[in-house]
């Protein structure tokens, strides 16, 4: 049985998780940039970026791009988890959290991919990455976002940890 909120909670809770996933969506995109953008014709350096000083992941050009079509995959999994819990489709949450950013998908990658090309620091990066995912998704079934919202914050800083400490370098 669903519980139907008031008009102005259900408008104040669509728009908290508004909030949470487009500042979730603003960390994931912006995290490793460090170049200086133009101002009027100059580069001028933003003070609050420093150099990029990731470790760089060497794949081949297609490596590079399954990859990244996994991290994008990831991302479209965030923007639809969210827009789940927005809706209070909790099952739907639940379900695609585990398939999508659970182990599950860690052993789909793993298979697809290969394995040493990758340092052992990102392998446990994506691994606390899988484990967050699996630990949301057992919180969700409580549908209480005072639970739910923290432990979807550990999957991002999961995310922005893995992003903050590694770059993708493709090659021929």
């Amino acid at each position: 049985m669903s519980l139907v909120l008031p008009l102005p909670l259900y408008r104040e809770k669509q728009a908290l998780l508004g909030r949470v996933a487009l500042g979730a969506l603003c960390l994931v995109l912006s995290t490793g940039c460090s170049k200086a953008y133009p101002f009027h014709g100059e580069q001028r350096p933003n003070p609050y970026l420093t150099s990029d000083t990731r470790h760089s992941i060497q794949l081949s050009s297609p490596a590079g791009k399954e990859h990244r079509a996994v991290m994008l995959q990831h991302l479209e999994s965030i923007q639809v988890i969210v827009n789940a819990l927005v809706e209070e489709d909790y099952e739907l949450a639940k379900g695609l959290t585990e398939s999508h950013l659970g182990f599950f998908m860690h052993r789909q990658a793993m298979a697809q991919q290969q394995p040493e090309n990758f340092p052992p620091a990102y392998h446990d990066l994506a691994m606390a990455h899988h484990a967050a995912a699996e630990e949301l998704a057992r919180i969700i079934p409580t549908k209480d976002l005072k639970q739910i919202l923290p432990q979807f914050n550990n999957v991002m800083k999961a995310c922005v940890a893995c992003h903050l400490e590694f770059k993708v370098k493709s090659g021929s």
